[in-house]
């Protein structure tokens, strides 16, 4: 299925505030010595501190809020844009610290974006501290740093085999549930590409509905006269990628489940394995879907982890 509203993830928007630099207005005084300016008025005179760069939004939410899974990324998108000349030294204040430490590299994706990522997976049950000093960044002095502590949950691994219809969900490295599945049929064809397969790769979750109103327009189709058209409340939906691909619950058609792929890209499942999943997903959970033919791009929704570490590092300003 794909659906006709794009889900976004909560997010929290940090602000920053720019003083107003006051003027004071010089008092003519004929034959009189100079005044001398008391440390008050020095104060007033003083140009208020600048501030050139800040902080729009940080993803995921703190560890108060949610619980994230061991492939999420830090994504930082500032209020403007940083020059190529200066993302270095922006990117050189941006600190993470893991309890338990791994190697990770920040990626700009656009003037405003960068993403972090790990060379291999976090480690469960720990705290990640993200700091900003954006206020060392020269000129920018009036600048506040700004800093979020995320919380890792339990490690969820979940592989999608498209060719046995099965989906493994493993917790914390053991086998915690099977559940029959079933993925995209393919055959409609969209600048030669399969748009109703499934796409092969590591996918994160991105966030989750109880229940997702899913319709044919993402494929144009919106007359309801028309055989292709649908338009369907589906339960239990998590999504995984940018291109309206979920788990979740099969609106009927049970019984191709765990025997041949009959969706529209999604990877369906049984009412109580789409609810149970529903209910341990966590925003960075890994999902792998192997047998089709059509590939993952890293960059749709959350799905870094296509790049191996070189080619991900590849897009620091520091290396």
């Amino acid at each position: 299925m794909k659906r006709v509203t794009r889900l976004l993830p909560a997010l929290v928007a940090l602000v920053t505030v720019t003083a107003c630099a006051a003027q004071t207005v010089p008092v003519s005084r004929p034959q009189a010595a100079p005044a001398v300016q008391t440390p008050a008025a020095a104060a007033v005179a003083a140009p208020a501190k600048k501030v050139k760069l800040g902080i729009a939004d940080i993803t995921p939410m703190g560890e108060k809020t949610e619980k994230v899974g061991v492939g999420f990324p830090i994504i930082v998108t500032f209020d403007r844009d940083v020059k190529p000349k200066d993302r270095a030294a922006v990117e050189a204040l941006l600190v993470v610290e893991p309890e338990k430490p791994v190697e990770g590299a920040w990626r700009w994706v656009s003037a405003r974006k960068v993403i972090y990522r790990t060379k291999t997976y976090w480690q469960p049950y720990q705290k990640v501290l993200f700091t900003a000093k954006l206020s060392e960044l020269p000129g920018n002095t009036g600048a506040k740093d700004v800093s979020r502590r995320f919380a890792v949950g339990a490690k969820h691994i979940s592989v999608v085999n498209t060719r046995t219809h099965q989906m493994k969900v493993y917790r914390n490295g053991k086998l915690a549930k099977k559940i029959p599945i079933s993925a995209g049929k393919g055959g409609l064809i969209r600048n030669g590409v399969d748009v109703y397969l499934t796409t092969s790769g590591i996918h994160l979750t991105m966030g989750k509905k109880a229940v997702e109103t899913m319709t044919s327009s993402w494929m144009g189709v919106t007359d309801p006269k028309d055989p292709r058209y649908y338009k369907e409340e589906i339960p239990w939906a998590v999504r995984i990628s940018d291109s309206g691909e979920y788990v979740h619950q099969s609106a009927g058609y049970y019984h191709f489940l765990g025997r041949s792929n009959q969706s529209h890209g999604c990877v369906r499942a049984t009412p109580a394995g789409a609810k149970w999943f529903y209910t341990i997903a966590q925003r960075g959970d890994v999902v792998k879907i192997t047998g089709t033919k059509r590939k993952l791009q890293w960059n749709n929704g959350w799905s870094y982890w296509q790049l191996n570490w070189t080619q991900w590092k590849a897009g620091s300003a520091l290396l």
